[in-house]
């Protein structure tokens, strides 16, 4: 053995354990305790370093603090925002506790923060009190909500204004509009600080809610309502649905706040420190002698969907909010906001916690850069009479729904009730607003401007009980009829609310044949048919072309933008369609449907059908349809003759089976076909959204093939959401098949943080769609020569097709908001690309206000 080693060894070994030692025993260890010196009360999150050091750590709930560094250090540093900075001695190379620390308040508030340029500080969120308080607020979120308790209940006075902000003061000099002046000089020039508003719309409801937690239940019972009616020409209910969509009630406490259509991020949802840069700027001492603390936050990219503003959190073991008050960056990617401010207030509960009392949500926006002529939305809501704790009969909680009859009578409080039970007062203007829309809406020069301003938007001209229109569809073209005209018109609910009918005559200048419509409706429920829920029966007849697979979505066949569309497009089909319709809706938005129809189709231009007898004239079917529908809390757009649903979180469930009945009113199959879908869309946070729908179908008997599942195609150049655009027109038809379609829009999270991009507030899109599906032999005319051979082409060459084991698919990348109207789309096919007229990748283009 070669002990010299042996005893280097144990020497080296000696000597890192004695140096070891040696660094211990020269730690500074300090611990302590911080308080307010005005109350004695703890304080959290309160900064404590070692000076010229990077070493610091915060006070935790009770105030309590430990650091500890190797260095030579002999002060120690303890700030907070709105107290008086201490610097204390401490004996280096030591362990030692510090008496309490007393911090001594500011008189002064904080009034301003200066910058100054020089070194960048790069924001961190680790080490960063600022972050770890908002942490601690999100952890402590649920327990602060409403929800919590077992049983609440609370009075909600909702008040909606609309109105032209800083109209100029010469306006109502124009010759045209000092009729007008009653209306334009009506104005508010205290409610927003700077801002001169001329109220146009105005609807306060005051409401009984309860709540209770187990079993879970909660009703809201409506207790009055009072609203300015527009007249004829525009539909109050749909204008206070619309507006109330886009200043939608604010809950700070969830993840996504949804305002005008737009889904902002909270700055206490779960995931905020990663989208926020949190400063504790200040420490505010209430009344009550609570502590709070106010954190102002700002997004860390100013283009994207996020808040900047402040939020008061009181520092006990509840960490609630107190007050928020939140508003936008000027560069935000949403159209047309100029300006918004959600300002809220909470007040304790008698068990510490806080609740709402008061929700002000203000919006402003302006089509340019004009500083006069913009529009401004206000919503505020007050809740009071608050119970908590305190339990109703069953039926408070589960009682049934108020009728229609009821909630018009409640929208006829008189005066005096809302002297006595408004939560809040109107201004001067508020007020009058009532009285002034009435006296405009009575003007025939206010009518005759709406009857015009109706017929460019709308497309219809009115004629009282009566209109014309739509006026995009007055023109169109094809390769069938060539040139063709239209005219048709509906009645309104001034005829009656009861029955309603439709029509149109259209002529094709090139095939030489009248093509009409006409319709007739019954209301069951004596409501508009176009009112939730719905409750009608309606018989149709029409004969007019059709394409095979066009399945056209929110548009009239006739559209003329429609009739400019690529490739061959020739291969139509002449219908007689008779038709019965039962439509059902629930207040729950379950609703069924039944449909009978008996269908003549006759083909035209080079379509023709035939079986190995020869040529076949037409084909005719007799089908009746069950529909089953279920769209929990959808909500619409309602107009008065028209309704337009407004997008929402919820599934929407679709099932229908349809029935052939061969030899009913010439009807020539029997079949049965099965189909189902859901739609859905998703919310992603910043992320934007996806539209996504899955579907599939089954056609259970033998059919020809215009019975079968023909795919909805697109020719036109217009990008349709449903359709698939780069599929022809008659390409695909199966008996069997399920596809899923997925729309993704990001609402600008790339481009926000593009530079270049940025500034002009493009917004990036995708989209997928699939199908698999395929052809029993039952229903493959190559096996059973006695349906009809699918179409081919003047050569003989095939143009319809089975889908094999390969799925069809397409998809696409885009730029939405250009022009903040236009979205371009280049789409690409993945499959089946051997197929004659087919391309790899098209264009597609989509006109759609948004904000």
């Amino acid at each position: 053995m070669n002990f010299r080693y042996l005893l280097k060894g144990l020497f080296a070994s000696a000597f890192f354990l004695l140096y070891s030692t040696l660094l211990v025993a020269q730690n500074t260890i300090v611990s302590g305790k911080v308080i307010d010196a005005s109350d004695k009360q703890p304080l959290p999150f309160v900064s404590v370093g070692f000076p010229g050091t990077t070493v610091g750590v915060t006070t935790d709930s009770d105030g309590k603090f430990t650091l500890n560094t190797s260095r030579q250090v002999t002060q120690i540093k303890i700030s907070f925002v709105g107290y008086k900075e201490v610097v204390l001695n401490i004996s280096p190379g030591k362990t030692q506790t510090l008496n309490t620390v007393s911090l001594q308040p500011i008189s002064e508030q904080l009034t301003e923060v200066e910058i100054r340029s020089g070194k960048k500080v790069r924001y961190r969120n680790r080490d960063n009190p600022a972050v770890e308080l908002i942490r601690r607020v999100i952890a402590n979120k649920e327990k602060n909500r409403p929800e919590r308790y077992n049983y609440v209940e609370y009075r909600e006075y909702d008040k909606l204004q609309f109105a032209l902000s800083n109209l100029p003061p010469s306006l109502t000099e124009r010759k045209l509009l000092r009729k007008y002046a009653f209306l334009l000089n009506n104005k508010d020039s205290v409610t927003v600080p700077g801002k001169a508003l001329t109220p146009i719309f105005l609807d306060e409801k005051l409401s009984q809610y309860y709540y209770r937690r187990n079993p879970e239940a909660e009703r809201t019972v409506l207790l009055g309502e009072k609203k300015t009616d527009l007249g004829s020409f525009i539909d109050s209910d749909g204008i206070n649905d619309y507006i109330k969509n886009l200043y939608a009630k604010v809950d700070v406490y969830d993840n996504n706040i949804f305002l005008v259509t737009k889904n902002f991020l909270s700055p206490i949802s779960d995931n905020s420190p990663n989208f926020y840069k949190f400063f504790i700027t200040d420490t505010i001492t209430t009344a009550d002698n609570s502590k709070l603390v106010e954190l102002s936050f700002t997004p860390r990219n100013t283009e994207d969907i996020l808040f900047e503003g402040k939020i008061y959190v009181t520092i006990d073991s509840n960490y609630a909010v107190q007050r928020v008050k939140l508003g936008i960056n000027k560069n935000i990617n949403v159209n047309y906001l100029t300006s918004m401010n959600i300002n809220q207030d909470f007040e304790k509960n008698t068990d510490g916690r806080y609740r709402l009392v008061k929700s002000n949500t203000l919006a402003e926006f302006k089509v340019g850069k004009k500083r006069n002529g913009g529009f401004f939305g206000i919503r505020t809501i007050t809740y009071g009479d608050y119970l908590i704790n305190h339990p109703r009969p069953d039926t408070a909680y589960t009682g049934e729904k108020q009728t229609d009859e009821e909630i018009e009578a409640l929208q006829k409080q008189p005066i005096e009730f809302w002297k006595q039970n408004r939560l809040d007062t109107l201004t001067t203007a508020e007020s009058k607003v009532y009285t002034n829309i009435d006296s405009l809406t009575n003007m025939p020069s206010f009518k005759r401007t709406m009857d015009i301003a109706t017929l460019v938007l709308a497309g219809y001209k009115s004629f009282g009980k009566f209109e014309i229109g739509p006026a995009n569809t007055f023109y169109s073209f094809n390769p069938v009829e060539g040139l063709k005209l239209r005219l048709g018109g509906r009645t309104t609910p001034e005829l009656s609310k009861r029955y309603y009918f439709e029509t149109y005559a259209a002529y094709g200048f090139k095939d030489e044949k009248w093509k009409y419509f006409i319709s007739a409706t019954y209301s069951l429920n004596n409501k508009s048919i176009y009112k939730f829920p719905q409750n009608y029966v309606r018989f149709s007849f029409n004969r007019d072309t059709r394409v095979p697979g066009a399945q056209l979505q929110f548009v009239q066949r006739d559209n003329i933008f429609l009739s400019f569309t690529r490739g061959t497009n020739d291969k139509y089909l002449y219908n007689d369609l008779y038709r019965f319709d039962y439509v059902r809706e629930f207040e729950n938005h379950f609703s069924y449907s039944f449909t009978f129809r008996n269908l003549k189709q006759t083909p035209a231009g080079s379509l023709y059908y035939q079986n190995n007898t020869g040529r076949i004239q037409d084909l005719t079917t007799s089908d009746a349809t069950l529909m089953f529908r279920y769209a929990p809390n959808e909500k619409f757009y309602q107009g008065k003759i028209y309704r337009i649903p407004i997008p929402n979180k919820y599934p929407i469930f679709t099932v229908d089976y349809t029935m052939g009945i061969n030899k009913l009113f010439g009807g020539q199959y029997g079949y049965h076909n099965l189909h189902a879908r859901v739609d859905k869309r998703v919310y992603l946070s910043q992320l934007g959204w996806a539209d996504v729908f899955v579907e599939g179908g089954r056609m259970f008997s033998k059919v020809p093939y215009p019975l079968l599942n023909i795919f909805r195609a697109n020719q036109s150049f217009n990008y349709d959401i449903y359709s698939y655009n780069l599929m022809n027109f008659l390409e695909f038809v199966s008996d069997k098949y399920v596809s899923v379609n997925i729309d993704q829009h990001f609402q600008g999270f790339f481009f926000n943080k593009v530079p270049l991009l940025k500034k002009l507030k493009w917004r990036e899109v995708a989209s997928f769609k699939a199908i698999k599906g395929g052809l029993t032999d039952q229903n493959n005319p190559a096996i059973n020569g006695s349906l009809f051979q699918f179409p081919v082409t003047s050569t003989g060459a095939p143009i319809t097709y089975a889908l094999g084991n390969e799925p069809y698919m397409e998809g696409s990348v885009g730029i939405e908001n250009i022009f903040k109207l236009l979205r371009v789309d280049l789409v690409r096919r993945f499959s089946y690309l051997d197929h004659p007229q087919v391309a790899q990748y098209g264009i597609r283009a989509r006109v759609k206000f948004e904000f």
